[in-house]
């Protein structure tokens, strides 16, 4: 029986080439798009899957609590003590834990061959905490403080074919290190994937003085700490036991209040943003909107076979009477009709394999991903073969109903019509279908909207030819003077300064400032950034009040410019340029008020921010470059400059409005994936629109000749065949366009710097679907009402 029915199902796709071509077409592109969307999700939803103990690792992340209670910032920066006190006190709770510093560039010198690469400072334990797949050498090496493991990439540019083992690295001109292990490179959807190096903690808090103060210091939030716990242990139970781990060690009135708080791994990707101190957004609300989309993307192709499959119903009635007179029960009918469409689905899915592996490189390069389809994953095939069965089912459930329900007396009398109603159910499909295309057309564009408008916010300071470059070795500190004078006179520098933080970001959050005024009762933070005295000239801030800091003035060593938000958040009832605030027991003299500067993220308002004149605490070197110079030959004489007093380190620079578009990659690449699958949306809708004005010119066929005979234009047909297509497209503007605004009205609200619901988005968004809805079914109308009437009405 089986058999019979592939074998009828092949007869009428043959017969029938061009509705099945729309209909396997339709179906291949939206089983491609739940494909790549699947397997984004994959890759999203088993990130960090890679250490075999993800389940049981966590990060410790700080909860700073205010002084009403609540609990606005969380942290990944821990003070150094902290990791003693958990194994002290906490111990039987913990398999495993590992203090780390960030991760940054590390200059790597062997020989004549300098490279750069990112790493961490651990303790031993990390290693197989991670459960870092060793190529050589031993996990636990970092026993050793003169030891080091690096990634197989690493050991491979360094020392090519030879075994890198036992040999020598000079790190940052300043340590000599053993290779004591080659761990392989971590993969990219991996938390740490861009970590190539692991140096000994041992090494790190024995090597500067500032490092070993840090070791009793409770205030001072600069390190990470990682833990392992027993797998049968609850996270939440042992955040309750470790929550005041710090305070013990503190005075809440004068230090702050803060809580301990494990983040688990298998949260660090899709659960990044915290509220109230819990981790409750972040990624999973993108894998939520790809997954809804990838649905509804499949929806939209099943409802071209719907569609099509019962707009063609009085094509097969003959066959459903002829069938059910010979003795076929309803249960065979729809049986034979789900066998057509699963034989449709399966054909669907050889095409979509072809079009996933022509598009996975340009859904690669727009997810920034490298996902690759599992070829030899049995449950990927099984998962697969399951989704096309269900897909064929679904897209073949309601024709076959509707036709194994003709009854065959009237058929075979030719008494049978379709009904007055009978269309309705395409009617609402085809509604549902141009709905869902323009509403991802709205959000498409509010989604570009909203990066614009963060793209185009003032940053208040000028991006334009600034350059920064991180002091990745100790040769660059102590040389300020010089190193300006040189850079000057290459000609292409027209400015520079050192800074503690660059211009994308604040590296340092302070508390413990106190001034004329202040409430005794609140310990409010302050991003803080130690700078050189050109450093306003060099990247071009904005004074609003008072000077900048000058050589003119001796008492700028103990002087301070705040941003508008620190003044705003101190409050001081007189103006506070010449007033004092006291910090770290020292009396600072406000000289100079900035214009906020967007350095951090730009959808957020922009932190209270202090800069004091601090050349020792300098890490970043800011550069201006002259205008009209070519980049290539100013950065060739640069470079020169640092050779010289930087030679064991290679050339390493960032632009700094390139790095600040980096603050938009998220939010740009759900724009160009919501691009994507609203192009292919949008596809399949026109797909089934096709098919459908195709079926109609073909069954109006007479009566367009007839209309042409009695006088019709061509312009009069073209709107009697587009004007219900014209009307379903504009109930679908109605129905997305409320439903468009309900939600993006609600995404938006977690950006405090948003764009806004702008009236027009919404008519161009209705208007563009309408004309490619006219388009797509122009080709048809005119098609008919261009043909010659003699070749319809001969038969009459």
């Amino acid at each position: 029986m089986l058999k019979n029915y592939l074998k009828i199902a092949w007869r009428n796709i043959i017969k029938s080439k061009i509705y099945s071509m729309i209909n396997i077409l339709g179906l291949a592109i939206g089983i491609t798009v739940a494909m790549l969307i699947g397997l984004w999700i994959w890759d999203e939803v088993s990130y960090d899957h890679y250490h075999a103990n993800h389940k049981q690792l966590a990060q410790l992340m700080t909860v700073f609590i205010d002084n009403d209670g609540s609990k606005n910032t969380t942290s990944h920066a821990v003070a150094m003590p902290i990791g003693e006190e958990l194994r002290s006190k906490y111990r039987s709770n913990f398999k495993n834990i590992s203090m780390a510093s960030w991760n940054f560039g590390h200059v790597m010198t062997v020989g004549d061959t300098k490279i750069t690469g990112e790493g961490m400072w651990v303790e031993s334990g990390f290693p197989s905490m991670f459960s870092l797949k060793m190529v050589k050498g031993n996990s636990n090496a970092l026993n050793d403080p003169s030891s080091v493991l690096i990634s197989a990439s690493i050991a491979k540019a360094l020392f090519g074919n030879e075994s890198a083992m036992d040999k020598i690295i000079r790190f940052d001109n300043k340590y000599e290190l053993k290779v004591a292990g080659v761990f392989e490179d971590l993969p990219q959807n991996t938390t740490l994937s861009s970590t190539k190096i692991l140096l000994p903690w041992k090494k790190y808090v024995t090597t500067e003085d500032g490092l070993k103060r840090a070791a009793t210091q409770w205030n001072n939030h600069s390190w990470q700490c990682f833990v392992q716990v027993d797998a049968a242990a609850n996270f939440a139970k042992i955040d309750g036991l470790i929550r005041n781990a710090a305070m013990v060690h503190k005075n809440a009135r004068t230090d702050g209040r803060e809580e301990a708080l494990l983040h688990p791994m298998d949260k660090w990707r899709l659960y990044s943003e915290f509220k109230d101190g819990r981790a409750e957004a972040g990624r999973i609300r993108f894998v939520w909107l790809f997954g809804v989309i990838g649905v509804f993307v499949l929806l939209l192709a099943c409802i071209n076979f719907m569609n099509l499959s019962t707009a063609r119903s009085e094509n097969r009635a003959k066959e459903v009477g002829i069938r059910k007179t010979v003795g076929s029960v309803k249960s065979q009918l729809v049986g034979q009709f789900l066998s057509e469409s699963v034989l449709v689905a399966f054909l669907s899915f050889v095409l979509s394999i072809g079009m996933a592996v022509s598009l996975l490189s340009v859904f690669n390069k727009l997810a920034d991903k490298s996902i690759h389809i599992p070829w030899s994953n049995g449950a990927f095939w099984l998962a697969a073969i399951l989704f096309t069965l269900i897909t064929g089912l679904i897209s073949g459930s309601y024709p076959a109903l509707y036709l194994s329900r003709f009854e065959p007396i009237k058929v075979l009398k030719g008494t049978f019509r379709a009904g007055k109603y009978a269309s309705l159910p395409r009617k609402i499909l085809v509604v549902i279908q141009f709905a869902f295309s323009i509403a991802l057309i709205i959000g498409t564009i509010i989604v570009y909207k909203q990066i614009q408008y963060a793209q185009n916010r003032p940053v208040n300071y000028d991006k334009s030819g600034l350059i920064t470059v991180y002091m990745t070795t100790p040769d660059l500190q102590g040389h300020y003077d010089a190193l300006r004078t040189d850079l000057m006179a290459t000609g292409a520098v027209a400015n520079m300064a050192e800074s503690s933080s660059p211009t994308t970001a604040v590296f340092a959050n302070q508390i413990g400032f106190e001034w004329e005024g202040k409430d005794p009762g609140t310990l409010p933070a302050f991003g803080t950034i130690g700078v050189t005295l050109d450093f306003g000239k060099t990247i071009g801030w904005q004074l609003k009040e008072g000077r900048d800091f000058s050589k003119d003035f001796s008492t700028d060593s103990l002087a301070m410019i705040l941003n508008e938000a620190a003044v705003r958040q101190i409050n001081m009832k007189r103006d506070i340029v010449g007033q004092t605030i006291k910090w770290n027991d020292k009396k600072y003299t406000v000289v100079g008020i900035i214009k906020d500067m967007v350095m951090e993220s730009p959808y957020q308002p922009v932190n209270p921010t202090i800069f004091t004149y601090d050349p020792g605490s300098a890490s970043v070197i800011n550069l201006k470059m002259k205008p009209g110079i070519g980049i290539k030959d100013a950065l060739s004489k640069i470079e020169v400059v640092f050779k010289k007093y930087n030679p064991a380190a290679s050339f390493d620079y960032s632009f700094n409005d390139e790095d600040y578009s980096r603050k938009f990659a998220d939010e740009q690449r759900v724009g160009r994936l919501a691009t994507f699958f609203t192009v292919l949306a949008i596809l399949i809708s026109c797909l089934g629109l096709f098919g459908l004005a195709s079926f109609v010119a073909e069954q109006r066929k007479k009566e367009i000749g007839v209309r042409k005979v009695l006088g019709a234009s061509v312009l009069n047909l073209w709107q009697m065949l587009s004007k219900e297509f014209v009307l379903l497209v504009s109930i679908s503007c109605l129905i997305a366009i409320p439903f468009a605004w309900y939600y993006l009205s609600h995404w938006l609200k977690q950006y405090d710097y948003k764009t806004t619901l702008s009236w027009w988005i919404f008519i161009v968004s209705g208007a563009g679907a309408l004309l490619i809805a006219l388009l797509t079914i122009s080709f048809q109308a005119i098609k008919a009402a261009i043909a010659n009437p003699v070749k319809a009405l001969r038969s009459e």
